[in-house]
């Protein structure tokens, strides 16, 4: 899907990469292409009907992890049990959404089971704010949400603005530099808004161990070429 915002009722399927059309809403066509096409190594998955209802997509994600691309994959995870079933399907990193997580206690226990290295806690916002329906968890800052994850034995995170996916907006450098300068020891990944090349450079520059990328990638923006020389992109040194 298109996101927009974290409007998912204006969602749209993908059904062009960069001019090249793949089936409306076929997700393996769309892994295929982004892999063989544009040399992508890692695949993030959302499982939006997972996220929103539990109803979790399990076929689609075993033959698109059966394709032998690691795999990110959100799952809307609220228990120990919905870790170890994402890896199960075959998610090489399990990513743990402050949206559906119900408590950090909750995220100590998922670390323990499938190992802290294996998880990676999205930070979920909308235009900053955390996105969560825990009122405990509501009034916390971001860098406050973060430290609290690193504490919870998670070793990565990506902030993800809702607000800003696929919408041009760019992302939010300033939040993402003192995230990392107050959690150093967390890979701090980038999540929505990326736009061209030189977001990827302001990012690297930052810090930032790598981002999320869609819809640059579905308009062209970002092509081939870029794919591979962000290999080159080293994070500035932590200080």
């Amino acid at each position: 899907m298109h996101a927009r915002g974290g409007h998912r009722a204006r969602y749209e399927p993908v059904s062009a990469v960069a001019g090249v059309a793949i089936g409306a809403g076929d997700a393996e066509a769309l892994a295929s292409y982004y892999v063989d096409g544009l040399g992508i190594q890692a695949l993030y998955v959302a499982d939006l009907d997972a996220i929103v209802s539990g109803a979790v997509q399990d076929e689609l994600l075993r033959r698109l992890a059966a394709a032998g691309t690691p795999l990110w994959i959100d799952t809307g995870i609220r228990s120990v049990t919905d870790a170890g079933r994402a890896v199960d399907l075959g998610a090489t990193r399990v990513v743990v959404g402050l949206e559906t997580l119900p408590s950090f206690e909750t995220l100590e226990d998922i670390g323990s089971k499938i190992g802290g290295d294996r998880v990676v806690f999205s930070l979920d916002l909308r235009n900053g704010q955390p996105l969560t329906r825990e009122p405990a968890i509501q009034s916390m800052s971001a860098i406050a949400l973060a430290k609290r994850a690193a504490d919870a034995g998670v070793r990565s995170l990506v902030v993800l603005d809702l607000a800003r996916v696929g919408m041009g907006a760019g992302p939010d450098i300033a939040l993402l530099t003192n995230i990392i300068e107050s959690v150093p020891d967390l890979a701090s990944f980038a999540g929505g808004g990326v736009r061209d090349w030189n977001d990827l450079v302001s990012l690297s520059n930052a810090g930032c161990a790598g981002a999320l990328v869609a819809t640059a990638l579905q308009n062209g923006t970002l092509t081939a070429a870029h794919v591979a020389a962000a290999r080159t992109l080293v994070p500035a040194p932590k200080t």
